[in-house]
């Protein structure tokens, strides 16, 4: 498998970084972490600024080869990641321009694109989070429309968000994956009530979501009734597919300031720290490898993300993790400063695991779709 680029993608680098230069230069400072309809307005103006300049398709109108030179480029410029749009951007943008109609295409897509709308996931609930198709959210047809009750909850963004992608059973009946639907609901409708979720770190980017009757045009279904665990494997594939490009562009960052840190600080006379530094970054930059191998296997069928998402966001969980953890041994006692950058990072990785599909659930989708081991009894 080829993974150089070609002289046009490397024109569209080099295209990209001028444009970078100038647009940063004129962005105003972020607004503080916790301050979410202030973080809504900056992120959206920084989405409005990429669509003028016409770089925003490249979230699911471009290859995936350009969505990785973009993802990487922009990460390593500084440039605002995509914030508090991130599901419109990565999942469900994505998800509709694969298997929406083309009415829910022109009607979200471009939306989403000029940095209009917002849009958050309602997918774990309080009793099925790892084992997602145990989903209780119900939703009964009712005309023209669905009728929705019940919970969910780790809604990243619920609380400035516009809609939701949202999993509900439609067929109680069925077997558990044959009966859930793949809705779009919008965040203003009656009986959606927002309640945000304070972390371990402070912040309340979480949320959870309560859903009392809410009326879903069935308009608002994205593929066919019952068939939405299909559609979910496709959000699902994008999240853990390409969705991390960027972190990982900046936990190679964080490792090189690391280094240089405890060269100042003296801890890099601990021969121990060198090895585990050299490690991190051999793991890295293996991840790199893997999520180029990735993004050219999208392109070789048909730009949605395989398996080997899942193989990618094991291990780069744990890295993450292993990276914070190191840097809390190059701070030493000031790794207990809630106001460094390093401290909050160790705090927020401990999620990775757990977020975008445990690591439990990921080894038991490389074991039997990649390795072709028998299903769990």
């Amino acid at each position: 498998m080829d993974l150089a680029y070609t002289e046009e993608e490397e024109a569209f680098r080099a295209g990209l970084r001028d444009w970078l230069g100038g647009a940063l230069s004129e962005l105003p400072p972020p607004p503080p972490p916790d301050d979410w309809p202030a973080r809504r307005a900056h992120d959206t103006a920084w989405q409005r600024a990429l669509y003028d300049a016409g770089y925003a398709d490249v979230h699911w109108d471009a290859s995936p080869t350009r969505r990785l030179i973009f993802l990487e480029e922009t990460e390593k410029a500084g440039a605002p990641y995509v914030g508090a749009n991130f599901v419109g951007l990565l999942h469900a943008g994505p998800t509709i321009a694969a298997e929406g109609t083309r009415e829910q295409r022109e009607r979200w897509l471009p939306r989403i694109l000029r940095g209009e709308e917002i849009w958050c996931q309602g997918f774990s609930e309080p009793d099925a989070g790892s084992d997602l198709a145990s989903l209780r959210t119900r939703a009964v047809r009712d005309g023209d429309s669905y009728v929705v009750t019940g919970a969910k909850v780790w809604t990243s963004h619920a609380e400035v968000a516009d809609w939701c992608e949202l999993l509900v059973r439609t067929d109680p009946q069925a077997p558990r994956h044959r009966g859930i639907s793949w809705l779009a609901m919008p965040m203003d409708a009656p009986g959606v009530t927002v309640r945000p979720l304070r972390t371990l770190a402070g912040s309340t980017e979480f949320a959870e979501v309560h859903l009392d009757e809410v009326r879903v045009p069935v308009a608002n279904r994205v593929g066919e009734e019952n068939d939405g665990w299909r559609v979910t494997m496709v959000t699902l594939s994008f999240e853990r597919g390409t969705a991390f490009v960027g972190e990982v562009v900046a936990c190679r960052r964080t490792l090189a300031a690391l280094a240089r840190t405890a060269r100042e600080n003296g801890r890099w006379d601990d021969a121990v720290l060198r090895r585990r530094l050299g490690r991190l970054n051999a793991e890295f930059g293996a991840l790199w490898r893997l999520t180029q191998w990735n993004v050219s296997e999208a392109e070789a069928t048909g730009g949605v993300p395989g398996t080997g998402g899942s193989v990618f966001k094991l291990r780069y969980s744990h890295a993450r993790q292993e990276l914070y953890d190191t840097a809390a041994e190059v701070l030493g006692p000031d790794a207990l400063d809630l106001s460094r950058e390093w401290t909050l990072g160790r705090l927020a990785s401990l999620a990775y695991t757990i977020a975008a599909g445990t690591s439990q659930i990921q080894r038991n989708i490389v074991a039997e779709r990649i390795l072709g081991l028998p299903k769990e009894r």
